[in-house]
């Protein structure tokens, strides 16, 4: 891998606030490459230059990490999760941002579901290469998954309205959906179903990217 990639990777970091050590960053930089490894032969994913895969699939993901060790926290405060916290990437592909979080996140156990069987067996290799024991692959679709996961997340998969109604059975009781988006989609807002509330809408900044990102946090309405 490139210093210049190297160089870039720790620049994106410090944008974002983020602070992982040597090992952790060696180990994005080396998924990075068996993206492109495998890409080659399975088309994983439709961006194939190292340094466009760096904005668009690494810092694109690092970017939702803060966020994502604050709700997990406050999950933790207020009971509902235990001290290994679960998390649930849905229509995971190449493993954005399910493996970055594995990464990122030793204290969470990551699980990546994908319809595709190639995609659930790359995350299934990623764990083995990268050494990420809080990582597996999972195939299968997400509307037969009862286990209760404390987080769900995804990235460009579905509208908020069947993400939320087909990950419903595999959300914790008291659990959170945590959805990737562009702009703000006030439209998908709307039309949620009343069992479902947005408790928080955040925007990110995603360092190189000159595109709108944001965060909707939901959860199952009370009563």
């Amino acid at each position: 891998m490139s210093s210049s990639l190297s160089d870039s990777l720790r620049a994106g970091l410090e944008a974002l606030g983020l602070e992982l050590d040597t090992a952790r960053q060696d180990q994005l930089l080396a998924y990075l490459q068996l993206i492109g490894k495998w890409t080659r032969v399975y088309n994983l994913t439709a961006v194939r230059d190292p340094a466009e895969m760096l904005t668009h699939h690494l810092l694109d993901s690092l970017a939702v990490i803060a966020p994502l060790r604050r709700e997990v926290a406050a999950l933790q405060e207020a009971g509902r999760a235990g001290e290994r916290p679960t998390v649930l990437d849905v229509g995971s592909g190449a493993g954005l941002p399910g493996v970055v979080i594995a990464i990122c996140c030793p204290g969470l156990q990551v699980s990546c579901v994908d319809t595709v069987a190639k995609k659930a067996t790359f995350i299934q290799q990623a764990a083995l290469e990268l050494k990420l024991p809080n990582l597996r692959g999972v195939h299968a679709r997400v509307e037969s998954l009862d286990t209760g996961w404390d987080v769900v997340v995804s990235r460009a998969f579905a509208s908020l309205v069947d993400f939320t109604a087909w990950s419903r059975a595999a959300l914790k009781p008291g659990g959170v959906w945590m959805a990737l988006k562009g702009r703000p989609p006030e439209a998908e807002v709307a039309a949620l179903p009343p069992g479902v509330e947005v408790f928080h809408v955040e925007q990110i900044e995603v360092p190189g990217l000159d595109a709108q990102r944001c965060v909707v946090w939901l959860r199952p309405a009370a009563g």
